[in-house]
């Protein structure tokens, strides 16, 4: 019995839940990590943000930043003992229109827009393509209405399984109001971490090197944050609907 954690980008599940996934490969249970947008864009012209953040996160090209975000998710990965699987899906600062206009040339915190209407079908396929039977599914809430956080809720739903949730992190820290509508009528399940474990979690995202830069205020008080997080509930919460089985 596999868990499968439904990554939107190269850093989401380690950043959510990297304790708990520390935990689970060393009572021995087989952890993935699948990361839905992570392809390698065509070369050329990029968008005015993706422009922005290439230079944020030293990268000169996006094959480049691609390429190094994998070989960091595989290092975070090994550091929790989890396996990487990568699809190739674009990140929202990548994609493109019908009409060959950028997207979401400016801001990543807006809904979906109409063009991409089909794409959690995409992913659906996508994933459940490489499902088996028993696999347990561990998808995010989407808090913070990050574009791609919310197109993969809806692609994972999509699939009519039994489905966990964790809580998106860092973006929980910045928007706790989304907890409590994104939670209700569930149950949630506390998942101990240990302190091994929380080190575990601090480290392996201290692997996402490029990407510390743009993840909180800073790296420490974005450790410091899930340091708090993880010892007052002595863990972390895994959330799903009553009637829902694992």
């Amino acid at each position: 019995m596999r868990w499968i954690y439904i990554s939107p980008h190269l850093d989401d599940a380690v950043l959510s839940a990297g304790g708990l996934i520390y935990e689970q490969t060393r009572a021995g249970l087989p952890v993935e990590i699948w990361t839905i947008m992570c392809g390698f864009p065509p070369e050329g012209e990029l968008s005015q943000l993706a422009q922005v953040l290439h230079h944020q996160w030293g990268f000169s090209s996006a094959e480049e930043a691609v390429r190094h975000r994998r070989a960091e998710d595989d290092q975070a990965a090994s550091l929790v003992g989890a396996k990487t699987v990568h699809f190739d899906f674009l990140d929202c600062i990548y994609r493109r229109g019908a009409d060959g206009n950028w997207l979401y040339p400016l801001e990543v915190f807006v809904p979906p827009l109409a063009g991409e209407a089909d794409l959690p079908a995409q992913i659906a396929a996508a994933i459940s393509a490489r499902l088996q039977p028993d696999d347990v599914l561990v998808g995010q809430f989407g808090i913070g209405r990050h574009v791609d956080h919310v197109t993969v809720r809806r692609a994972v739903e999509r699939l009519g399984r039994p489905l966990w949730y964790d809580l998106d992190i860092p973006y929980l820290f910045n928007n706790p109001s989304e907890l409590a509508p994104n939670t209700a009528g569930m149950q949630e399940s506390l998942q101990p971490v240990t302190e091994s474990g929380l080190e575990a979690w601090l480290e392996g995202i201290s692997a996402y090197r490029s990407q510390l830069s743009s993840l909180f205020e800073s790296p420490e008080k974005l450790f410091e944050a899930i340091r708090a997080y993880s010892r007052d509930k002595r863990g972390i919460g895994l959330w799903r609907f009553a009637a829902s089985e694992s």
